[in-house]
């Protein structure tokens, strides 16, 4: 019979240790680590994120009770004082930077999106994550209310997280669009709340078209128009300019103006874009498209853990989202080198209640057909 690894260690192989230990020395902060290391922190929080444990105390007994197999980790035991020391103070950042490890490696493997063109294809949006002021006093962004905002494109070649960036629950998603950078000749899908009328001007002029709606009491002059399929739902396709006082002296680029109304729920839409080349049809799909990352947002809420936090500080709620985010990548990779026909939740839990047993992954994932209980007998070729 095969030796085999545990399954969690097998997924850990994923992980590229020996940048892990660069990014770590990097991010170091303080005196030198003398029992624990941040990948002994890396372990314990994902093994967390995927075995659903909810608090230190938590993952530290479960930690013990595998002590045999944590061994195997590269991991020495850690205490529940000193792995929240190291939540509360070690920077975040080395996850922020794992995290964009990760995804360059899922990329290269990512199916592409469903549409027929070949730009790459991003979605723009923000989910707050709540918190309870009582115990997170530091996280106030209204008078009773309290939380984080987590900005997020999504990658809709196998829809994965591409870019994140951590925010308090009061920063506007405008400003943050800014400091997205997307590749020359893609295409970026976001709503209303990022309406920037120069970002659409540098956006333009950088070669990146973007899909999103016009607001209502937007001003502008209307220079072509052109026929449309009213069949389809589109009520019409113009070329337009922006106006207003507050582009005066401002050059702003031509964009194209799409109204459409759903056939199902008789709602009218009107869509702002800069994409000439792609049709009106298209630009609707596109933006019903942008769907994908509201579910990617309720994925990873209902099924990581990022609602119950292990630490209270700030720095340990933001260490506790990226370790997440970088399992939803983990997890990622591991269907697409897979190729299993598992969804990402089916997965997460097939892992879940699978992590330490020592089989081989890529069976558990892709078990090999049962073979036959009654065998039929050879027959015989008459001559």
């Amino acid at each position: 019979m095969a030796h085999h690894s545990t399954v969690f260690a097998q997924l850990l192989k994923l992980v590229p240790r020996h940048r892990f230990e660069q990014l770590a020395q990097k991010h170091h902060h303080g005196q030198r680590f003398r029992r624990t290391s941040r990948w002994s922190q890396f372990v314990a929080l994902a093994m967390g994120q995927l075995s659903g444990r909810c608090s230190l105390r938590d993952i530290v007994e479960n930690a013990e009770a595998q002590v045999r197999r944590w061994y195997h980790l590269g991991v020495r035991s850690i205490k529940r004082s000193t792995l929240s020391r190291v939540n509360n103070e070690q920077p975040a950042q080395l996850y922020e930077e794992l995290f964009g490890l990760l995804y360059e490696r899922c990329r290269g493997l990512a199916p592409r999106h469903r549409f027929r063109f070949k730009h790459p294809l991003y979605s723009l949006d923000a989910s707050v994550i709540e918190l309870s002021l009582r115990i997170f006093p530091w996280a106030k962004y209204l008078h009773t209310k309290g939380g984080m905002k987590v900005h997020l494109s999504l990658d809709h070649s196998g829809y994965i997280p591409s870019f994140a960036v951590l925010t308090d629950g009061c920063k506007n998603e405008a400003p943050v669009g800014r400091q997205f950078d997307f590749p020359p000749g893609s295409v970026v899908v976001f709503d209303r709340g990022y309406t920037d009328y120069l970002w659409y001007k540098s956006l333009t002029h950088r070669g990146i078209y973007f899909v999103t709606r016009l607001r209502k009491n937007a001003r502008y002059t209307v220079l072509e128009r052109r026929r449309v399929d009213r069949r389809s739902g589109l009520t019409s396709d113009q070329t337009i300019r922006l106006t207003g006082p507050q582009l005066r002296g401002v050059d702003m680029p031509l964009l194209r103006h799409v109204g459409y109304r759903d056939p199902e729920t008789g709602k009218h839409y009107v869509f702002l874009t800069n994409a000439f080349h792609l049709s009106a049809r298209t630009i609707a799909e596109l933006y019903k498209e942008r769907w994908q990352i509201e579910l990617f947002f309720k994925w990873i809420k209902q099924n990581l853990k990022i609602k119950a936090f292990v630490g209270t500080s700030r720095n340990a709620v933001m260490t506790q989202i990226w370790i997440a985010l970088c399992v939803s990548l983990l997890v990622a990779y591991l269907k697409f080198i897979s190729r299993c026909a598992y969804s990402a939740q089916q997965l997460l839990r097939l892992l879940q209640l699978n992590l330490f047993v020592r089989r081989n992954l890529f069976e558990l994932l892709c078990p090999p057909p049962p073979l036959s209980p009654h065998p039929k007998p050879p027959q015989l070729a008459l001559l």
